[in-house]
């Protein structure tokens, strides 16, 4: 479970005295801790723990990325480089990405999977890859790729 690999990731990067991962990773439990705070006041459909971890993993890659973008335009390259290093930890505990190729056919299987047959088909299809493929694609990608099927 990705929560028990964070925890002993937190203990050996405290061994190690990696200050750098040891940050990010109390951060990444942090954010959990708060998504575990969220779902409990709603009343929602129970999801897979490791959905959870990996949503909010992407999440945080995706932070970085923008902040990335933000620190080299103001010449901040030191940030931007700290920024970085947080990514490459971050994505040590999530699956590797689809390719190109594996989403395409990802998306076609999950549009077989429903029997969708047009635009409105989109959202219902988006929850199937979702739910299946969480941490794995760009789901930005993946949206521009059904629309795309199912046009």
């Amino acid at each position: 479970m990705l929560r028990d690999e964070l925890n002993d990731a937190m203990k050996e990067a405290m061994r190690a005295k990696d200050k750098r991962k040891l940050g990010t990773v109390r951060l990444i439990l942090a954010a959990i801790k708060e998504k575990d705070i969220e779902l409990r006041v709603q009343d929602g459909p129970e999801r897979n723990d490791d959905a959870i971890v990996l949503d909010i993993l992407a999440k945080m890659v995706k932070q970085r990325q923008d902040s990335i973008k933000a620190y080299e335009e103001g010449g901040r390259l030191e940030l931007a480089e700290q920024e970085r290093e947080e990514i490459e930890i971050i994505q040590e505990f999530m699956p590797r990405q689809l390719s190109e190729a594996e989403m395409k056919a990802a998306c076609e299987a999950a549009i077989a999977e429903i029997g969708a047959e047009g635009l409105k088909d989109i959202g219902r299809t988006m929850a199937v890859l979702k739910d299946k493929y969480a941490g794995q694609m760009d789901f930005a990608k993946a949206s521009g790729i059904v629309k795309g099927l199912l046009s």
